[in-house]
């Protein structure tokens, strides 16, 4: 009965660990895109978070009509499932995206990454301090060795390529903690409801509040074909499919492993940059990948008994 119950959790673990690495992956993609789009490009931010939401959140609801029915309103039935999902909103979806982007856009992708990748030391002491949990030894060491590696990836080893400009230090912390509240916000409502209903309306949310600021029709900058092709990918595979493999994910997986998992965006992003920018590449980067994996294989090893 015992080992029944093990080799049930080390499944349910395992789907977290998987959908989390999808998530974090399609991010990596997403990731070279925008930063295209925020520096290349020079799309202001304010238009391009309404594009983003609205675009988005459109989408999910359609599927989710089309799917659900009029159960897509049933998550407005509970006062308190209102308020996890506006602080979901709010807190989590709309103040990452806006902090990541700006971190992005005054400084560069390799700071914005490492600096966002700060979310599980928030997790971890979010739990300690509200939750009185204590976090698991395999839990600290995957969460070191991915660090490193990260920092390997991304640096090259070399500390001094991470000075970056102040305001971006500051949008990028931002984005570590806001990168932990939208893992941990949500689960309260989607255990309830599907992650489809649940990123919809967040993202309508979100698209709300950011049209109020800058409406999508209002100067709206240059638009050449791969304007739209850069937003549409980032819409698609950066906010779709990528948060709603995350919101998958917490029904398996607790959110410190899924925070952790972060981990695979940078190194996602080293990859395509090798491949199609032709980016030379040194043992440090190499090595670093090597770790996160390692850390990944950490996770998955000892996350599998409860």
């Amino acid at each position: 009965m015992v080992d029944m119950e093990k080799e049930l959790v080390s499944k349910h673990v395992g789907k977290g660990i998987f959908w989390a690495i999808l998530a974090s992956t399609l991010w990596g993609v997403s990731g070279t895109v925008l930063q295209v789009i925020s520096q290349g490009q020079n799309i202001p931010a304010d238009w391009f978070l309404s594009v983003r939401t609205f675009g988005a959140g459109v989408v999910l609801l359609i599927i989710s009509f089309i799917r659900y029915g009029m159960k897509t309103f049933d998550v407005f039935k509970s006062w308190r499932l209102i308020g996890w999902l506006v602080a979901y909103a709010i807190f989590g979806l709309m103040a990452n995206l806006f902090t990541f982007y700006m971190s992005i856009q005054t400084g560069n992708a390799a700071s914005a990454t490492i600096l966002q990748y700060l979310s599980p030391l928030f997790i971890v002491l979010g739990s300690l301090v509200f939750q009185h949990e204590t976090p698991l030894r395999s839990d600290m060491i995957a969460f070191a060795i991915a660090l490193l590696g990260v920092f390997l990836a991304i640096t090259k080893g070399n500390i001094h390529t991470l000075a970056i400009p102040m305001d971006s230090l500051i949008w990028g912390i931002l984005s570590g903690v806001t990168a932990a509240l939208y893992i941990v916000l949500p689960k309260p409502v989607t255990k309830e409801h599907s992650p489809v209903i649940v990123l919809g309306w967040a993202l309508m949310i979100g698209s709300l509040l950011f049209n109020i600021k800058r409406p999508i029709w209002v100067d709206v900058p240059p638009i050449h074909v791969s304007t739209v092709l850069s937003i549409s990918t980032v819409i698609l595979i950066g906010t779709i499919l990528a948060f709603l493999s995350l919101l998958h994910s917490l029904d398996f997986a607790p959110s410190a492993v899924v925070s952790i998992l972060d981990a695979v965006q940078p190194v996602v992003t080293f990859i395509l940059s090798l491949v199609f920018l032709g980016l030379k590449f040194s043992f440090m980067e190499l090595l670093g990948s090597v770790l996160v994996i390692v850390a990944i294989i950490i996770l998955q090893r000892y996350r599998s008994e409860p």
